[in-house]
């Protein structure tokens, strides 16, 4: 990064804000990644809109980062700026409806909903992402998806125009919405909830992260469940029945405890994980002829 680029994003969002040569492995729950040449942190709406501007001026690669949870990043770092959005994190309720900064963890705001009786969340709230991550991708768990829950969302588009869409002008789809396919980017979400009973809230959401806890590798960085689910099967089954379970390059495996899973068990690469998942998706397809597609973004130089 050179000097006149960070005396401009400094301008933009402070110079604590700006830091230079931050290892992506720090970033993400795969713990994998080498250094990014920019890292700003980002407080609203302002700030994110004038480093995306003058990002695409300066025609300097950049990626909206959130907590990192659904990323692999090279290990040859990111050529460009991370606009980390964690500190863009606010959250109010009003009545049913809750309003939330796009870099707003979703187990913050499910915890807000519980706290203000307010029932339709408690899926969310052991997933390890941000609002704004869940909304590009229509996240979901246990039966719920964030389209349930969408009122209407806040986005800076590809000309920088700021636009609120409606829940069905998100177009949502499995793992998709018209916000992923136009690279727009969320900035503030309204989530419709309903009224509820409190101690229901609170034991849903207790029995739903207890089942997390007990079938998903949470003891091994990792970024989540790798694979969409394919059209009339699970990905996670298929993998198991292929006995791919344990199968293992370098430090990147296939968890043993839920295949859907690949984790990082020390010093994984970012080509061991993605020797991992075309080893999977070659035998999954030669087994059962099934294409698997990558749930996981894959960032940066490999």
């Amino acid at each position: 990064m050179n000097d006149t680029i960070y005396v401009e994003l400094s301008r933009i969002v402070g110079e604590k804000n700006v830091e230079a040569d931050v290892p992506m492995a720090s970033l993400t729950s795969f713990k994998i990644g080498g250094p990014a040449d920019a890292v700003v942190t980002v407080h609203d709406a302002d700030e994110l809109a004038g480093v995306v501007a003058f990002a695409r001026e300066q025609d300097i690669p950049y990626f909206l980062l959130g907590n990192g949870t659904n990323v692999l990043a090279g290990d040859g770092g990111y050529c460009g700026i991370i606009v980390s959005t964690r500190k863009m994190n606010r959250i109010t309720v009003d009545g049913a409806v809750i309003t939330c900064q796009s870099g707003a963890m979703l187990s913050a705001a499910a915890k807000a909903a519980m706290e203000a009786s307010l029932s339709g969340m408690a899926f969310a709230s052991g997933i390890p992402g941000t609002i704004g991550g869940a909304i590009v991708m229509n996240a979901g768990a246990y039966g719920g998806e964030m389209k349930d829950i969408v009122e209407t969302v806040t986005v800076l588009d590809d000309d920088g125009g700021i636009q609120t869409l409606s829940r069905d002008d998100c177009a949502f789809g499995y793992r998709d919405s018209v916000i992923k396919q136009k690279g727009m980017i969320v900035l503030s979400v309204n989530l419709r909830l309903r009224q509820g009973d409190y101690n229901e809230i609170k034991e849903t959401m207790k029995a739903l992260n207890a089942k997390r806890r007990e079938k998903q590798p949470l003891n091994y960085p990792s970024a989540g469940s790798t694979f969409k689910r394919p059209a009339g099967h699970f990905a996670a089954k298929l993998i198991e029945d292929a006995g791919l379970k344990g199968y293992r390059v370098g430090d990147a495996c296939v968890s043993t405890k839920h295949s859907g899973f690949i984790v990082n068990m020390g010093k994984a690469t970012s080509k061991d994980v993605l020797s991992v998942i075309a080893h999977v998706q070659a035998e999954v397809k030669r087994q059962f002829d099934v294409e698997l597609e990558p749930e996981v973004i894959i960032l940066g130089e490999l």
